[in-house]
């Protein structure tokens, strides 16, 4: 089992930043791919950005790419998603994910855990 706890979310204005950090307890972080997700009212569940066990970052979503950054710091078991440049449409709940035993995946079937999310709110 792996608990997974996110916080930093909150308010911000367009252009404004934020860095979500989600910190894993139980079962070995490392040997886990983890994951940013998000959801936007009314619509899918789509994945943001995805990282190897070891770091590398194998996915941005098209719609981030130059504004967000994944990184994972295993000695901590935590994972960041720093955020610039926000937009409006970066509304959403963010969740991280873990898939265990998989070096690196996009594939939301294969993170079999999920955090509670946490909500980013963008003005214009």
């Amino acid at each position: 089992q792996v608990q997974l706890a996110e916080s930093g979310g909150g308010w911000v204005q367009a252009g404004g930043s934020l860095r979500l950090s989600c910190t894993a307890s139980g079962r070995t972080f490392s040997r886990n791919a983890m994951g940013w997700f998000r959801q936007a009212p009314g619509k899918e569940r789509e994945i943001v950005a995805a990282t190897t066990w070891s770091g590398v970052v194998i996915y941005y979503i098209d719609s981030v790419k130059g504004r967000f950054t994944i990184s994972r710091d295993n000695a901590k078991n935590t994972v960041y998603l720093q955020m610039n440049s926000l937009k409006p449409e970066d509304t959403a709940v963010y969740y991280c994910a873990a898939a265990p035993g998989v070096i690196a995946t996009t594939r939301a079937y294969e993170y079999a855990y999920w955090g509670q999310g946490t909500q980013v709110t963008v003005s214009s």
